[in-house]
């Protein structure tokens, strides 16, 4: 018993690969044995095979079974001692092997591997949540990964992938697949209390992102959350694709409310996926050749164009040509826009 206990310390120490391999070879190898002792018994290999099989899990349909002596003490020395043992330790092992990965996955250790998926870099828990819900709630099939300092990932949800790591540094970048990802989102450190401070940091981690763009010859489309107005020229130096204003954005949506009675309803809606009419990016028709051509199809059935990606200016411009490969706006419901988009 305790050579038998020494012998299967040191096997638990084996990797998992290995001990498969070990175990296959020994129902093998056992399968050809019983077959010799008991070629009446198994006349076929593929006879022993099965009965190896379900002898070792301990399954036993006892549609086959050793009839000679011989046989039966092959099976209690061989087959009930280091078979099933065998077994128990290749369980032993899948089973450290998934609670190892749940536990370097929920403390962001995995890379990711995916592509197409979002890339969201710190800030609060519960903002995090709140950008998670409107993203998965429009796009059914993508992924997240988070980037974070912290060691456990802000949000738990089963297509959303934690990366722990500076996100100024180009290796946890990669390790969140920067270069397959649809955009980056880097949001403002809510633990620093100056804006100065927690927009340059934003500015740092967008110029990595910058330079990974220009290293890599990718076109990463990046999203930076700013404190203070005035830094967005900093901000485009560093070639950032969007802005967005975090404390004034709130501030003049309270002053709209406030001239406006109502205005902030609107401004939600747009802001959530959950409405009933959203904003909506469509691409230019083939046969559409102005604006005001596009604008009128698009209220025939249902929708708004409010934008031609850059400015709210389409219903100035509506006799100028569309550029092909544009990016349009619309405010409609899901429905309407997948009759536009087939």
């Amino acid at each position: 018993m305790w050579i038998l206990q020494k012998f299967f310390s040191k096997l638990m120490k084996i990797s998992l690969w290995k001990i498969v391999l070990m175990a296959l070879m020994v129902i093998f190898l056992s399968s050809l044995i019983i077959k010799t002792l008991e070629p009446e018994t198994f006349p076929r290999f593929m006879d022993a095979l099965w009965w190896t099989m379900t002898t070792v899990v301990t399954v036993g349909y006892g549609d086959f079974s050793p009839s000679s002596d011989l046989g039966r003490i092959f099976t209690m020395l061989l087959l009930y001692t280091i078979g099933i043992g065998a077994m128990g330790v290749i369980i032993g092992k899948i089973f450290e092997s998934l609670t190892l990965y749940k536990k370097m996955k929920e403390e962001g250790k995995l890379a990711y591997k995916g592509n197409g998926h979002y890339i969201l870099i710190g800030s609060s828990r519960d903002k995090l949540s709140n950008v998670v819900d409107e993203i998965l709630n429009s796009n059914k099939k993508c992924d997240i990964v988070i980037v974070d300092h912290s060691n456990e990932s802000p949000v738990q949800h089963e297509r959303v992938h934690f990366v722990s790591g500076n996100p100024a540094e180009e290796e946890v970048l990669m390790q969140a697949n920067i270069l397959e990802s649809k955009s980056v989102a880097v949001f403002t450190d809510d633990r620093i209390d100056l804006p100065e401070y927690a927009d340059g940091k934003t500015l740092l981690i967008a110029s990595r992102v910058e330079h990974i763009s220009k290293h890599y010859h990718k076109n990463l489309y990046t999203i930076a959350e700013i404190m203070k107005e005035k830094h967005i020229a900093l901000f485009e130096h560093a070639n950032v694709d969007e802005f967005i204003l975090s404390n004034e954005s709130v501030s003049k949506l309270m002053a709209h409310a406030a001239i406006f009675p109502g205005s902030s309803r609107l401004f939600k809606q747009l802001l959530s996926n959950t409405e009933g009419e959203n904003l909506y990016e469509i691409v230019k028709k083939p046969h559409w050749n102005t604006y005001k051509e596009a604008a009128m199809e698009l209220f025939d059935l249902g929708a708004t164009l409010i934008s031609d990606g850059h400015a709210l200016d389409v219903a100035r411009k509506h006799n100028e040509h569309i550029p092909d490969g544009t990016k349009m706006f619309v405010i409609c419901n899901e429905e309407t826009y997948n009759k536009i988009n087939m």
